[in-house]
């Protein structure tokens, strides 16, 4: 039986031949390490390794004698065209394995590129998708996509239908049964809401960290934080397709257990899917740690990866040089797909309240305390002192500016206007609470069970209050409070604007014909104006690589470090 691949090693043997018949001058090897999934390039004549050097980003200025590249079609794609230019010895079934990527890699991406034109039209709808229900075009889109490459990237906007586009391209017997890993909040509405409602498809929630005997079906819902205790099983290839809801939880990459664990599932699966319209949530370089889970090499090593794309980077953050250029490749690898909504452009609101110093008066000599060993002590101090700092001077700002929040929340609640009340303390929640007593305010935030929380979500959609207090990061991936209410009060700051984001994308801003109130209830003290102004950055970071086309993204050249910019404020407030 003749195969295409005999063919092309037919024709790699005839090119290895025609250049040693004329002669041609080489300037180096080509070897491909199979066992290390890396190709090799030695002997590489001086010269010719300044123009590599130049061409591949990913090499170190300063390496020399070998050099490595991540085995994948692109990377097979470009070596192929570097040794037209410059030949190099390689052997026949070496440079049939170039070839047979340049040409995979060209196909998929002309097939993906057919698909996301405007005119495409889907040929059928999945079979286990019920009979009333329909995918919109651009979660027809995404299918296709996943089910050529394996992996992807789907970061559309929040109410695009993400989850039924993951569920519907492992809707075939090549991709099940799939494991679904979600926070822990959303298991049961994962379930309930969308796989029992869309599909046809059996599932079960996975009660617990330690394995038992699993039920034969086609959907296992994983919390993230049980998920690590199925790694063993994940390991046999049990789960064909991995779904990662809500991917930003793996934006620490493979240094936390959420991370291994995910690492293990995706690596174990024939496709690998993540879900997020705000994928990053921090700097830039969090977009390296989660497509190296869901296919690793992508981007290279993280080595290389800093070398072509980042201007600064330490242990902690890698911020991007040219975000928007990041975001292009990111579609060029069609490792990423994101629909924009429609919708009309949110109503924010900025109130400035005062400062209340009688309220963080106690903890505001312990600050300067912790702001003198950030800004002088030993490292260890200095790392300490800096995590301390973060904590202490946020809940002192939350409590200083407390009171003031509830009262402007009184009167939108006065005018029975439903909101969701963002905040991140404890004690901030409990001000809160008594301030706001009258009105009956429910918690939903990290400290609730999944029983509690639903309940309160359903109290809240019966009308029996109107202010739902959320922790800014316990209501990702919760749906359904959009029917009800059109107003969000962020009380608290997070670091990140991503995350103020998804809070706001609880009530499906794209998805609507009225627009969203968002209010961000900011003190002329305390932490909120050194955030305030990071937010800057870390927006501009999360808008250049998920939406690179979009016009006005603002350039921020400078990032002074965020807790030295606390310490600062700290130690001059006393002067």
């Amino acid at each position: 039986m003749h195969h295409a691949a005999d063919d092309l090693l037919a024709a790699a043997a005839a090119l290895a031949w025609r250049d040693e018949a004329a002669g041609l001058r080489t300037y180096g090897k080509l070897a491909h390490v199979a066992e290390a999934c890396r190709w090799v390039i030695t002997d590489l004549e001086p010269q010719v390794a300044i123009r590599a050097k130049r061409i591949f980003p990913r090499i170190s200025a300063t390496q020399v004698g070998s050099y490595t590249f991540v085995d994948g079609d692109e990377t097979r794609s470009e070596l192929e065209w570097f040794i037209e230019r410059y030949p190099l010895v390689v052997t026949p079934a070496d440079r049939a394995l170039l070839a047979e990527g340049r040409i995979r890699f060209e196909q998929i991406r002309s097939e993906i590129d057919r698909v996301l034109t405007t005119g495409w039209q889907p040929s059928g709808r999945p079979a286990m998708l019920r009979p009333n229900k329909a995918l919109r075009p651009n979660q027809a889109r995404a299918v296709e996509v996943a089910r050529r490459t394996g992996r992807l990237l789907i970061a559309d906007d929040v109410g695009m239908g993400k989850t039924l586009a993951a569920i519907a391209a492992a809707m075939d017997e090549r991709f099940l049964p799939m494991a679904i890993c979600c926070e822990a909040h959303v298991a049961e509405q994962w379930q309930k809401e969308f796989i029992g409602e869309f599909t046809t498809l059996s599932s079960h929630v996975i009660q617990s960290t330690k394995p038992y005997p699993l039920p034969s079906v086609d959907c296992y819902v994983f919390r993230y934080s049980n998920q690590w205790g199925w790694v063993d099983i994940a390991a046999t290839g049990m789960f064909k397709t991995a779904i990662f809801d809500e991917v930003q939880n793996l934006r620490h990459g493979r240094g936390t257990q959420k991370g291994e664990a995910a690492s293990v599932f995706a690596n174990h699966a024939a496709m690998r899917i993540g879900l997020s319209a705000t994928p990053v949530y921090g700097y830039g370089g969090e977009i390296f740690n989660i497509l190296d889970i869901i296919d690793p090499g992508i981007l290279g090593a993280r080595d290389e990866f800093i070398r072509e794309w980042c201007k600064y980077a330490d242990d902690k953050k890698l911020i991007i040089e040219n975000p928007q250029a990041l975001g292009a490749h990111l579609r060029d690898l069609n490792i990423m797909v994101r629909e924009v909504g429609g919708g009309p452009p949110p109503n924010r609101i900025v109130v400035d309240v005062p400062y209340d110093d009688e309220a963080a008066a106690a903890d505001e000599q312990l600050a300067r305390t912790l702001a003198l060993k950030v800004m002088s002590g030993s490292f260890t101090e200095r790392g300490q002192a800096a995590r301390e700092l973060d904590m202490m001077a946020r809940h002192t700002t939350g409590v200083a500016k407390a009171r003031h929040v509830a009262a402007y929340v009184k009167i939108l609640l006065d005018a029975k206007t439903p909101i969701i009340l963002g905040g991140w303390h404890r004690d901030v929640y409990d001000i809160w609470l008594k301030e706001l007593a009258d009105y009956n305010p429910m918690l939903y935030t990290g400290s609730e069970t999944a029983l509690q929380k639903s309940a309160a979500k359903r109290a809240f959609m019966q009308g029996e209050t109107d202010c739902i207090i959320m922790s800014l990061r316990s209501g990702a991936g919760l749906d359904g409070l959009q029917h009800r209410c059109a107003t969000v009060v962020h009380g608290e700051l997070d670091w990140s604007r991503e995350v103020h984001k998804q809070l706001a994308g609880r009530l499906r801003p794209h998805a609507r014909t009225d627009p969203i109130t968002e209010i961000f209830i900011v003190a002329d003290g305390g932490s909120d104006p050194v955030i305030a102004s990071v937010q800057g950055l870390k927006a501009s970071q999360a808008r250049g690589i998920i939406d690179p086309k979009a016009a006005g993204l603002e350039q921020v050249h400078t990032d002074e470090s965020r807790i030295k910019a606390l310490a600062k404020m700290y130690l001059e407030k006393g002067k």
